[in-house]
This record gives C-alpha cells, structure tokens and sequence, in this order.
C-alpha cells in the first residue's frame, strides 16, 4: 500500500557527495572488497540519488535502476520523471562500470553475473533503509538479464517480495544471443571453453558506431554523455563475461520466477545496421526484438509486454514522440502495479 513517506526524504551525510550531473543529484560509493576475477585493487559500485532541494512526497515505492552494457546512469529524465510521480529514484553504476571503474579494471567484466548480487543488495538495503518503501527495479539490456537472475535468487532465499521488491521494469532486457543460430550452438559451446580458460581474451567482433551515432548530441542524437563511460562502438566484449552472459541466459531459458509483476518495454522491431542511418532512429540497433518476445515469459507470472513503434534498444532514449509513448505505457503499468499492491 503506497502512502505519504515524505518523513523518509533520503538523508544527507558524508556518505553521499555531489555528483557530476548537478546539485540535484548525490552519489555514494560501494565498497566491495578485492576483485574476485582477480583484476588489481579493490572493486566497487556507485549508488547515485536524485535528491532535489524540495522532492514531491513520496507515495509510490523507490525506483532502483540499472544500467545496462557499455552504460551507466546519465538519464536525469527518466529520474525526474519517476520522481513528479511520487517515486524516490536512485540508479547503480555497477563494478568496473561508468563512475565505478578504476584503473587496471576491464570495462564491465564480471566472469558470473551473480557476483552483481552484492552490490544490488547493498543499494536494496540503502533504498529501503533511506526511504521506509519498498523498491521497483528498473533495467536496461544486459542490467536486465542481472536483475532477473538477482530476483529469481532472492525468490529462492524467502520472496522477492518479502526482500522489499515491489515490481520490475525491463528495457530491452537481453535475453538470448542475437545472430545466426549457431552462435547459440557451436559458438556458445565454444564460448564456455574459451571463456573458462581465457576469459581476459577479446571476441573478435568489428566495430560499429550507428547506435552511439543515434543517440550522442555531438553525431545524429539528442543525448549528452560521458563518451568515455559509453562509448560509441562499445566495450570490448571478453570471453569471460560472455560466457557469464550466456550462462545467465542458460539459466532464464530454464524458467525463472522472479516473485513480483514485471513490465517488458521493447521495440517492435530491429534494425542492424554497421553505419548510422536514419532507420536506426526508430528500431532497435542492438538486440533482436522476436528474442525479447520469445523468453520474456520464462521471468514467472504477470508479465506485461508492451512493444513500442519506433523505439530505440533504450526505449526511453528514443526521439521525443516516442518516447512519450514508451512514459504513457509506463504510468499506466504503473498505475495497475499500484491497484495491485493495494
């Protein structure tokens, strides 16, 4: 049951510092001890909160949102957009990720996505303790395979919900290898190999920047960002963290049951492309789409799937009348999520 927290604004003290994106927004770092993967020095994340001089009061659950691959939180639209609804929002730069990476540390390399699970329950526990709410997940691309996975994990230890999870939101959530189907075959078993015995090595992938075109301000897009925590043609992708990525999906393939309502937003359709064109506006350039209609169902039960004309593979990047769109089909989800929960 929502209900008026705003006794519960989060809080400030020396634990959170100013961030890069204004006076509005604090950030807040993880420790999380020596890299497990066995890269140099300590890893950590970075928890950042949208806390305005003067925040509505609060009367929906706290958002927590991921970022995807090649990503980090930059988005103060869909921030202030959950927050003129009611919702406290705080968003996770993951290890080796945007804020958090440190130097020596491979770009968003974990060698088994359930590593995240503690960062994602030290932010679970920071939101709820912060807020006196229970929090709804927001995720994008590979953060939405991690946040799946994490859900189905906290089901299995006593209920997702019982944990202070109250929904799920999916963008574009990665759920399968893209490409031909021997990707998903041979090349996966060969991935598993290589990846356990070399899982530093890079995929010898070409790059293309039409997506990084479609969205950065200074190419063909709207979007200010760090070029340097997402850039252009991608992170290089290592075989270790692939491996970790197909496993993941492995296991989603099998049946999950995340415990809460999920919303899945996805483009109604794909469009690859090496070079940046106009297409690429209005479809999504990095995942296909009939994978995310395909597997959205192995989450659990109540899962609403919504495909959006003209998305972007970041719905809420897409251009503005779009966009619109993909915010309407949210409120509404959120809005029953809300008649639900009572």
């Amino acid at each position: 049951m929502t209900n008026d927290t705003s006794v519960h604004a989060p809080r400030t003290d020396a634990q959170w510092q100013i961030d890069h994106l204004g006076p509005d927004y604090q950030q807040r770092t993880l420790p999380l001890g020596p890299d497990p993967d066995g890269e140099s020095g300590d890893v950590v994340a970075t928890l950042v909160k949208y806390a305005p001089a003067d925040p509505a009061p609060q009367t929906a659950p706290t958002v927590l949102y991921l970022h995807g691959f090649t990503d980090y939180f930059f988005q103060e639209h869909i921030a202030e957009h959950f927050a003129a609804r009611g919702h406290r929002f705080y968003a996770l730069d993951l290890r080796k990720s945007g804020r958090s990476r440190r130097d020596g540390q491979s770009g968003h390399f974990v060698s088994d996505l359930a590593l995240y699970d503690a960062e994602l329950n030290e932010a679970l526990r920071i939101a709820r303790e912060e807020t006196g709410q229970d929090v709804l997940v927001v995720a994008h691309s590979t953060g939405g395979l991690v946040a799946a996975l994490w859900l189905d994990r906290l089901e299995a230890a006593g209920g997702s919900a019982a944990a202070g999870i109250a929904g799920l939101v999916l963008n574009s959530p990665w759920l399968d290898l893209q490409g031909p189907s021997y990707y998903r075959t041979v090349g996966t078993a060969v991935i598993n190999v290589l990846g356990r015995v070399r899982p530093f090595a890079e995929l010898p992938t070409g790059i293309s920047t039409s997506y990084g075109d479609s969205l950065h301000h200074t190419r063909s897009g709207e979007w200010d960002y760090n070029l340097d925590w997402k850039l252009l043609g991608g992170e290089k992708v290592r075989l270790g963290w692939l491996r970790a990525v197909r496993r993941g999906q492995a296991r989603l393939h099998q049946g999950l049951n995340i415990g809460v309502p999920a919303l899945v937003l996805r483009s109604r359709a794909t469009k690859f492309a090496r070079e940046y064109s106009p297409a690429v506006d209005s479809a999504d350039a990095i995942l296909d789409v009939k994978q995310i209609q395909k597997w959205a169902g192995c989450l659990g039960d109540r899962i609403t799937i919504v495909p959006i004309d003209g998305a972007r593979h970041d719905t809420f990047l897409s251009q503005k009348p779009v966009r619109d769109n993909v915010f309407r089909e949210l409120d509404a989800w959120l809005d029953w999520l809300a008649e639900v929960r009572g």
